[in-house]
């Protein structure tokens, strides 16, 4: 059984998804920090032919508080512009009229509060858009009960908890943990590096690593499906 564990992002880009489509179980650990200066309520698209971050409105954030009770400032004029940012910067892109309703849904969708839980929405979203089976758990309501473990600690014991044999982490966690510490808890530890990979931009120079969205307003589902594979495990 394969685990793994990641903090909510918005509309995060296709390593992300990669990791989701690689395990059995995913959990949107949102019970942790927020991070300011982060991807759990931003991302970059392209506008123009460069670089763009967007960032959705949150309210009272502090690296303090829990991801899952930071709450989406929904009463800001900064999120229609962001609606409007994504219009004006894929409406040429060939699979617009597809995505744009889903991206829509997500950044408009004020039944929500938590940006952990629009996060979320995000995700799954597009994991239905892209059929990918994985299933989803949220580490504040996965009844876990191990929130006073320390970081790893915490991470292993999820993962026995879900009967998890192996664990595959995001290539930026390769400084955090070590594979020895998840093998002495008989655990395979894993690190997935996306490969980088060029599809079709209106931009002179390929800009890697967008939001998923970028990828998927250039890219019919079945390249994405492709896209998804384009990695390695270390």
């Amino acid at each position: 059984m394969k685990i793994a564990i990641m903090q909510p992002y918005l509309f995060p880009y296709i390593g992300y998804f990669q990791l989701i489509a690689a395990v059995d179980v995913f959990v949107l650990y949102d019970d942790v920090h927020y991070i300011k200066k982060g991807w759990i309520n931003r991302n970059r698209i392209l506008l123009n032919g460069a670089e763009h971050t967007f960032t959705l409105p949150c309210l009272s954030v502090s690296q303090n508080k829990l991801i899952k009770d930071i709450e989406v400032d929904w009463s800001s004029r900064e999120i229609g512009k962001v609606v409007a940012t994504m219009e004006t910067a894929y409406r040429k892109a060939p699979f617009f009229e597809e995505v744009i309703p889903l991206v829509k849904e997500v950044l408009m969708d004020q039944a929500s509060t938590s940006i952990a839980d629009v996060a979320a929405t995000s995700i799954k979203q597009v994991c239905s858009y892209l059929n990918i089976k994985t299933t989803m758990k949220n580490s504040s309501t996965g009844g876990y009960g191990n929130a006073h473990l320390h970081r790893g600690e915490r991470i292993v014991d999820i993962v026995l908890q879900e009967k998890g044999d192996r664990y595959l982490n995001a290539i930026g966690g390769l400084e955090l943990y070590r594979k020895d510490h998840f093998a002495e808890h008989g655990i395979i530890l894993s690190f997935l590096n996306p490969l980088p990979e060029v599809y079709p931009q209106p931009s002179p120079q390929f800009t890697p690593w967008l939001s998923i969205i970028d990828v998927l307003m250039y890219n019919d589902k079945e390249t994405v499906s492709k896209l998804l594979t384009s990695y390695e495990l270390l």
